[in-house]
C-alpha cells in the first residue's frame, strides 16, 4: 500500500552534524584532540535541544577513552515527539582532526526506540563490509582471500583490482599480510572505521569492502547508514582485552553471536547524518571563505534507501549575532 511521505529527520539531524563540524574544524591540525572534541560534543548537545524527539543517546562515544561525551542514557531533544534511540559521535577520528589528517567527520544515526543494539561494555568487534552486491557471497569466518575472491566476482572486478579498507594497526599485521597475498590493493587508516564503512558501501568510492577489528559503537552508528545505502555489515564481538572479555560475559552479552546489520539496528526507518570536518576523498572538510563556512554532508533515509549529499553555506557573521554555539 502506497504512504504519504512521512518527516525525513536526516534532515533534522544533519543540522546537528554540520554544527558539531563547524564547532571542532577550528581544531584541525592544532594537537589538542579533547578540545576538538569537546567542541563538537557542546555544539551537538546544543543543537539537539530544539529537535522535537524524546531521544535515549544508546551509543555516546568517548566512554573508553575518557573523551569528552554525550554520555549513554543521556536524553536528547525536547522530550516531546518520536521515542528514539540516539548514536553519536560528535568527531569520529579525534586523532584525525587534531592532526589535520583525512576522513575526520561527525556522525548521527536515530532509530526507533529499542530498535539499536546495546553493546555494553564491548569497545571492539570483528567487522566485515561489503556493498549489495557481495552480501550473500561472503562469510566472517571464511578465509581472506575466498572472500575476497568472491567480492571481486560479485561487482565484476578482478582481484587485484580491489581496495580494501583496514586500520593501521598491530592487530591487523597478519590480516594485511593476507590481503597483499591475495592481491588486492589496500588502503590503510589511523583512525575512521565509521568513514572506511561508508566508502566500502558508496559507489563513488574507490574502497570496495571493510576488514578488521574496529569500534563496536562504531558498528552501531554505520548500521543506521548502511541499512539505507543497501550494503551489509557482518560482525561479531572480539574483545582486546580480559577485563573487557570479562565485563562483556558479566553482562551477559553473547561473544559467539554473529551480527548483522538487521542485528544492529532493527528498523528500517532509521536515519543517520554526517558532516565532513577535514578534507577526504569521502566527504570534504569545513572549508572558509570571506562571508562563509562551506560544510559537506550525506544523509541517509532507511526506509526509501535515499542518499543526498549536502554542500551548506553558512554566513558566518550571521550564526555569531544569534547562535549559543562557538564557530
Amino acid at each position: 500500500m502506497a504512504e504519504a511521505p512521512e518527516r525525513n529527520l536526516a534532515m533534522d539531524i544533519v543540522r546537528i552534524t554540520e554544527a558539531a563540524a563547524l564547532a571542532s574544524a577550528r581544531w584541525l591540525g592544532r594537537g589538542d584532540k579533547n578540545a576538538g572534541d569537546g567542541a563538537a560534543v557542546e555544539a551537538m548537545r546544543n543543537s539537539f535541544s530544539s529537535l522535537p524527539v524524546d531521544g535515549i543517546i544508546v551509543i555516546g562515544e568517548g566512554e573508553k577513552d575518557n573523551a569528552p561525551m554525550l554520555a549513554n542514557g543521556e536524553h536528547v531533544g525536547t522530550g516531546i515527539g518520536m521515542p528514539l534511540d540516539v548514536a553519536v559521535d560528535p568527531v569520529e577520528g579525534t586523532n584525525l582532526l587534531a592532526f589535520g589528517r583525512p576522513n575526520a567527520i561527525s556522525v548521527v544515526g536515530v532509530a526507533p526506540r529499542g530498535s539499536m543494539f546495546n553493546p555494553g561494555p564491548s569497545f571492539y568487534m570483528r567487522k566485515l563490509v561489503v556493498p549489495k552486491e557481495a552480501s550473500q557471497v561472503v562469510d566472517l569466518d571464511a578465509p581472506v582471500d575466498a572472500n575476497l575472491q568472491n567480492i571481486a566476482k560479485a561487482i565484476g572486478k578482478k582481484v587485484q583490482d580491489l581496495v580494501v579498507f583496514v586500520l593501521d594497526k598491530p592487530r591487523h599485521k597478519d590480516l594485511i599480510a593476507k590481503i597483499r597475498a591475495v592481491g588486492a590493493r589496500i588502503q590503510l587508516h589511523t583512525d575512521g572505521d565509521v568513514a572506511g564503512a561508508l566508502m566500502a558501501c558508496d559507489p563513488r568510492s574507490q574502497v570496495d569492502c571493510l576488514l578488521g577489528v574496529g569500534g563496536t559503537p562504531e558498528g552501531v552508528i554505520t548500521a543506521c547508514a548502511v541499512r539505507g545505502m543497501g550494503g551489509e555489515i557482518f560482525a561479531r564481538l572480539e574483545p582486546q582485552s580480559y577485563v573487557e572479555k570479562e565485563a562483556i560475559e558479566k553482562a551477559g552479552i553473547d561473544l559467539r553471536e554473529n551480527l548483522t546489520t538487521k542485528t544492529l539496528v532493527k528498523s528500517d526507518d532509521c536515519f543517520f547524518a554526517a558532516t565532513g570536518i577535514s578534507g577526504g576523498d569521502f566527504l570534504h572538510g569545513v572549508r572558509y571563505d570571506q562571508k562563509h563556512a562551506i560544510t559537506h554532508s550525506l544523509v541517509i533515509r532507511g526506509k526509501t534507501g535515499t542518499l543526498r549529499y549536502i554542500e551548506s553555506y553558512h554566513n558566518m557573521s550571521r550564526l555569531a549575532k544569534i547562535s549559543a554555539i562557538q564557530y
